[in-house]
């Protein structure tokens, strides 16, 4: 019994095939100076929260869309804080560790040919593509087939 022979594919047209293979990896990733990283003071004994959810959010979603461990997030995030030129401190990793277990990470999206825009503002962590519209609504920096964060 003989085996099929597989189709071959012949890319026709390399200087688009090229750009497109490099426009996969652009992504762009935003902080917003005015969003409230650190924890506001509760006036209750005991210790304050030094981080807010939304910069426990943060990291957390950056962990789980590269896949990364806890201590690579806290020196990744540092890295892009000190980027945008921020005074702010990444959360270590046993912080991270320890408010993971009441945070809930859900990462829902529609296909969109237009790239993903990931969107954080008070209601939470969002992805934003051309197929529920948002995306043109908010004049966001659009990346073909990149990931955009926006911190708000």
């Amino acid at each position: 019994m003989k085996k099929p022979t597989h189709k071959i594919y012949r890319t026709t047209n390399w200087p688009a095939y090229n750009r497109a293979l490099m426009s996969r990896g652009n992504i762009a990733i935003w902080f917003d100076p005015a969003t409230q990283w650190y924890a506001p003071s509760k006036g209750k004994q005991g210790r304050n929260q030094t981080y807010s959810d939304a910069a426990i959010q943060c990291c957390l979603m950056i962990k789980s869309l590269f896949r990364l461990s806890l201590r690579m997030v806290t020196g990744f995030v540092q890295s892009l804080i000190k980027l945008c030129g921020l005074n702010w401190i990444a959360p270590d990793y046993t912080t991270l560790c320890r408010r993971q277990k009441h945070i809930d990470i859900v990462i829902s999206y529609q296909k969109s040919s237009d790239g993903l825009h990931l969107l954080m503002d008070s209601t939470g962590m969002k992805f934003l593509g051309e197929a529920n519209g948002n995306a043109r609504n908010m004049d966001l920096n659009i990346v073909a087939n990149g990931v955009n964060f926006i911190l708000v």
